[in-house]
């Protein structure tokens, strides 16, 4: 019948509906997985697919087989799961997806950390949006993700790992901008620099600064966080900053920050897998290593009392 590589291109192809995203989901050529489609389509005798220049859809027998096919994946990865547990905690591949807002800081302090506590441990990192990661997660494609709380999905189980508190950014030499202290409510929202949609740091920076969605803030919408800084730094605007990215960022930018006083706004982060998943020792283990090389990303009281003066 089909091997279990044909059932994961089959999936990749059903779940993408386009030849060349579903190769690269699956990490193959766009002719491999054409070649194990149709070798597939052969073994059944009808199409899986229909095809046009400018659509693929799943045929009849396609949606047929697909809940079936995804059902016999889902027992593969629990095998495997089981058979990673038996080596030991943290010793076998982990596929870690994290939001671009915390990747770049907490890699360089986490996988170090991994490294020397787990040295057989192989970790696979995936950067991307929120609803990317968690729709990965949920077809098998990431393990685990790090993202931006709250997630709310049956099929997940969802660990808080540490808190991410905001600060403000703005250009050193834009010294009128800031009013001491600073709260939510005095921020120059009409200056507001933010991600492009689709980054939950966005809507995260307009609950902050009680901004409505559909406001037009900025005519540009940033793809990175580095982006979203330099442009602050140029005088273009402020933003929201989180903590973990201050000493990196500000190290080599021309900026001020300003922490706020009072309440301080914040993100709560979290460590999200899969609830049926075998490998719970595996991701809570993993989750405390996140909280600790968070932690040495934070303030320290006397960093963030000289951001006041």
């Amino acid at each position: 019948m089909f091997t279990v590589r044909q059932m994961r291109y089959f999936d990749a192809l059903a779940t993408m509906l386009h030849f060349r995203k579903a190769a690269e989901m699956a990490h193959v050529s766009q002719p491999a997985l054409s070649a194990q489609i149709a070798e597939m389509e052969e073994i059944v005798g009808v199409q899986l697919f229909e095809r046009t220049r400018r659509s693929v859809v799943l045929s009849e027998m396609g949606q047929r087989l697909l809940p079936r096919i995804r059902n016999i994946l889902g027992e593969i990865r629990s095998l495997e799961e089981i058979a990673a547990q038996k080596r030991g905690v943290l010793q076998a591949r982990i596929r870690l997806g994290i939001i671009p807002t915390i990747a770049p800081y907490l890699v360089p302090e986490l996988i170090p950390k991994l490294r020397q506590r787990y040295p057989s441990l192989k970790m696979e990192l995936k950067e991307a949006v929120t609803s990317k990661l968690v729709e990965d997660l949920r077809i098998g494609e990431l393990d685990a993700i790090v993202a931006a709380l709250p997630i709310e999905d049956d099929m997940l189980t969802v660990e808080p790992v540490f808190r991410d508190r905001f600060l403000i950014a703005t250009s050193a030499n834009d010294n009128d901008v800031l009013s001491s202290p600073m709260t939510q409510d005095n921020v120059a929202v009409e200056r507001l620099l933010l991600l492009e949609e689709g980054h939950c740091l966005r809507d995260q920076a307009l609950a902050v600064c009680s901004a409505p969605k559909q406001r037009q803030l900025v005519n540009y919408g940033a793809t990175s966080m580095a982006t979203l800084l330099q442009m602050v730094s140029h005088g273009m605007g402020l933003t929201l900053i989180p903590e973990i990215a201050v000493r990196a960022e500000a190290s080599h930018m021309r900026m001020r920050i300003v922490p706020f006083a009072g309440a301080e706004p914040q993100r709560e982060i979290g460590l999200i897998w899969r609830r049926q998943s075998e490998r719970q020792d595996d991701f809570r283990t993993l989750a405390r290593c996140i909280a600790e090389s968070a932690e040495t990303l934070r303030l320290s009281a006397a960093e963030l009392s000289a951001l006041r003066k």
